[in-house]
């Protein structure tokens, strides 16, 4: 079984060259993963393990023409080591600039610009998803699962997906208590 650890999204055009650039960058045997999540959709992997011996799996995957996944594995319960994510994290962000693709995400969020917001457009009506199957809680705290979010996600990627969600039309359905609670936050208590 493998569980995701970490995924980037980008977008942009890559020629065969630009490919192999990354599986060399990379180290990744040609050839899709036959497990896991979305493996229909890889093209390359690689097996590794972090300091800690703990085993990942390093996939990209492409999607349609011009969506590009970079997504780290892991393949038993044990987590990989907060500097082994993060220096994935940093590799990945260089290959997406590298390769002048646009960075759509990544999960989970360390920086603003990792966040994926849904609300670009006014194009939502009240009838949102929110309105329609899901009610808001009383309590900020409990919000963030709602958002994608772990509790522990870093404050400046709660702000952006608060403040996404704030532009919604459904935010109006939101309880007082939880309007006053999203001020207080976005204001900095």
């Amino acid at each position: 079984m493998l569980w995701p650890v970490l995924r980037a999204l980008s977008i942009g055009e890559l020629t065969d060259d630009q490919l192999t650039w990354v599986r060399e960058t990379f180290g990744l045997t040609d050839g899709p993963r036959t497990e896991g999540p979305a493996a229909e959709d890889s093209l390359a992997h690689r097996t590794l393990t972090d300091e800690h011996g703990v085993e990942l799996i390093l996939d990209l995957a492409g999607l349609d023409d011009d969506a590009w996944v970079f997504t780290l594995f892991r393949t038993t319960a044990e987590n990989p080591s907060a500097v082994s994510v993060e220096g994935w994290r940093a590799a990945f962000r260089a290959a997406i600039d590298h390769l002048n693709l646009e960075l759509v995400e990544i999960q989970p969020a360390a920086t603003a610009d990792e966040v994926l917001l849904a609300y670009s457009e006014p194009t939502y009506t009240p009838e949102s998803a929110f309105r329609a199957h899901w009610a808001f809680p009383d309590e900020l705290d409990l919000l963030w699962p709602h958002l994608g979010l772990l509790r522990d996600a870093p404050r400046k990627v709660k702000q952006v997906k608060l403040r996404d969600l704030m532009l919604t039309p459904a935010w109006d359905l939101a309880p007082a208590s939880l309007h006053q609670q999203a001020k207080e936050f976005l204001d900095g208590n």
